[in-house]
């Protein structure tokens, strides 16, 4: 099976200011971190691409649009299937003081948990007061499968990934700790950040090389790498392909380093006004949000 071919490196999707319309393009600056432009406010200016993320006839055009609001580079149609991997990573496992899992762990999120750039993490009132709650961060690297995957083997699994982006697993200990099941403390309404860039896999070819970070009010608090992952992204999407058609647009969230809030002595928790930023290298960059907790004053945006 042949790799997906796509025309654009690194795709971005917004609203553009002089069409007031949504539509996709490529940064024009390649070097550009677009999340954390967009939060300063800075100028973001992409040359359009033709055609949806998914689609091979895509290209870009000549045609400049500037970024008005910057959005995760899939919208929730786009995405099928969001699939998510616990404990994946060697030092999150050992921080935990939890053993490393045979295979790998999974849960899902309804689409409904996902959001963009600069858009706020919600905590909602069952997640609170966050100190018993335990509102928790993870960085993660993202997959986007780009065609159909059943039965794939891991020597061709990259072939069917489209590219790379990332996110923020907002995740609620409390919850999470009372059942074996993830579901619900990971899948409330608006707390699952996506983006800020999606970059082809072709810009990617090993992602197990991937610089990963979260920072918190300025602290940076995770500060990892793929090469430390426990299922690497080919092992991940093959195990995932098994007796199941990954479709496209197919979302995969790859598991988090060691650092997260709850792990920590005393603990660090997400709470209203907090700025949380994830970042990943290869030109994925800074996805940042803002954290409100229901009931409080929105925080400053």
């Amino acid at each position: 099976m042949a790799p997906i071919s796509t025309q654009w490196t690194r795709l971005i999707r917004f609203v553009a200011a002089e069409t007031a319309q949504i539509h996709i393009g490529q940064p024009v600056d390649p070097r550009l971190d677009v999340g954390l432009a967009a939060w300063n406010k800075q100028t973001i200016r992409a040359y359009e691409i033709s055609g949806s993320a998914f689609d091979s006839a895509s290209h870009v055009t000549s045609n400049i649009l500037t970024v008005e609001k910057l959005l995760s580079p899939l919208s929730r149609e786009e995405m099928k299937v969001v699939r998510c991997l616990g404990l994946n990573y060697s030092d999150h496992a050992a921080e935990t003081k939890m053993a490393k899992p045979a295979a790998p762990i999974l849960f899902y999120k309804p689409l409904a948990s996902m959001i963009g750039p600069n858009a706020p993490i919600f905590i909602p009132k069952v997640a609170q007061p966050v100190e018993e709650h335990l509102s928790d961060y993870e960085v993660e690297l993202t997959i986007v499968i780009g065609k159909a995957a059943k039965n794939v083997s891991e020597a061709d699994a990259l072939d069917y990934v489209l590219g790379y982006t990332g996110a923020n697993d907002v995740s609620f200990r409390k919850h999470q700790l009372t059942t074996s099941q993830w579901g619900f403390s990971k899948g409330f309404d608006n707390t699952t950040p996506l983006g800020p860039v999606l970059v082809s896999h072709h810009a990617i070819p090993n992602p197990q090389e991937i610089p990963l970070t979260c920072t918190l009010n300025g602290q940076v608090l995770q500060d990892g790498n793929t090469n430390d992952q426990i299922f690497n992204v080919r092992q991940t999407v093959s195990f995932l392909s098994q007796g199941t058609t990954l479709e496209p647009g197919s979302v995969i969230l790859t598991g988090t380093p060691k650092g997260v809030g709850f792990a920590r002595k005393p603990a660090i928790v997400l709470k209203n006004g907090d700025d949380c930023r994830v970042w990943l290298g290869h030109g994925i960059g800074t996805l940042i949000n803002p954290v409100i907790e229901e009931g409080h004053h929105q925080a400053k945006l």
